[in-house]
């Protein structure tokens, strides 16, 4: 019988024939005990009743941190011994020993898992890193201005087709921080002096953004005869020519946006004489705000009270910062669990 012998020191990889060991990085129980080194070393000394609670917090928070970067991102471990990111750790600790606000609690995982996957030291490390400090001094009608900021002034999807799609999206991402919106100056404020975002002197109404975003559910449509009287060469080409959602006995462009359109034209080479004539069909009886807004309602009535808040607060003029995307962002995936990755927008 064939022995065969290999050792290794800690965090080496050894493989032999037959048999493979591998004992590499740390694993899940020794990645907690650093973790909750780095609170113990650094945290400074409370007494009594006061210890206990900071000490079961950063336990608490710990764990769910650890528990998330395995389901979200594994390879995250190896960074349990990189000083800057023990320092984002400690922070999110820290933070939560502090307040154990459930809320600011999920939200801080969110970033820090985010910060996990950054593999060097760029301007999305460095915004997250940012993000951790500044998220904890932020209240809850805070978190939800930048949440709903970023998600129609900076985000578009693209999978909405048609009003049941967007009333979904506004349930997943837009009714869980109704409650907790706020028209008050002070709100702004001090979002701006955290540095989260800036309040502008122009305007743009919830209604316009939505118009540009999704036009493609807030057209009234055409008649059927408009294709042949503008001479379009590929007729009702159902890849460009729908039912109108809003009137089913006339037809519009299947688009969302005049960047999808466009997009969905260069892909099936459609030529340079009817591009502007389809963009104009685009382009043609589109709903004024007012019918905008009274669609909206119609298909989730919470949105009253979005549209309400938005025209009568700074949400109308506000402007995020870096460190504001990244911390909307979160704020709206904690909840819906998914989301696309934030180098799309800091990168």
């Amino acid at each position: 019988m064939n022995k065969q012998s290999q050792e290794g020191g800690d965090n080496s990889t050894n493989i032999q024939a037959n048999e493979v060991t591998v004992v590499q990085g740390l694993d899940y129980s020794q990645v907690r005990e650093v973790a909750l080194d780095v609170f113990r070393s650094n945290f400074y000394e409370l007494s009594g009743k006061a210890r206990d609670i900071a000490s079961e917090r950063a336990e608490k928070i710990t764990e769910e941190f650890l528990e998330k970067l395995q389901r979200e991102n594994p390879e995250g471990f190896k960074k349990a011994e990189d000083p800057d990111f023990q320092y984002a750790l400690f922070t999110v600790q820290k933070e939560y020993a502090r307040t154990g606000g459930e809320e600011l609690g999920d939200l801080l995982v969110d970033l820090l898992v985010d910060r996990s996957k950054q593999e060097q030291r760029n301007i999305l490390q460095i915004v997250l890193n940012e993000s951790l400090t500044v998220a904890p001094k932020l209240t809850e009608d805070q978190l939800a201005a930048l949440a709903v900021t970023f998600l129609f002034k900076y985000t578009q999807n693209q999978g909405i087709g048609n009003h049941e799609m967007l009333g979904k999206n506004f349930d997943s991402h837009v009714q869980p921080f109704v409650s907790k919106l706020s028209k008050n100056q002070a709100c702004f404020q001090h979002l701006e002096f955290s540095g989260c975002g800036s309040i502008s002197m122009g305007t743009n109404s919830l209604q316009s953004i939505l118009g540009t975003t999704y036009q493609g559910l807030f057209l009234k449509g055409f008649d059927k005869d408009e294709i042949q009287k503008r001479e379009i060469s590929i007729g009702m080409n159902p890849l460009f020519f729908i039912p109108c959602l809003n009137d089913l006995q006339k037809i519009q462009v299947r688009a969302n946006s005049a960047e999808a359109l466009t997009k969905a034209m260069e892909s099936q080479n459609i030529s340079e004489e009817d591009k502007p004539k389809i963009i104009a069909l685009f382009n043609l009886n589109k709903m004024n705000e007012n019918e905008i807004k009274e669609k909206c309602i119609q298909i989730r009535p919470y949105m009253e009270t979005i549209f309400d808040i938005w025209s009568e607060s700074s949400l109308a003029n506000f402007t995020l910062t870096s460190v504001g995307i990244a911390i909307g962002h979160a704020n709206i995936k904690r909840l819906s669990g998914e989301f696309s990755n934030l180098s799309i927008w800091i990168n």
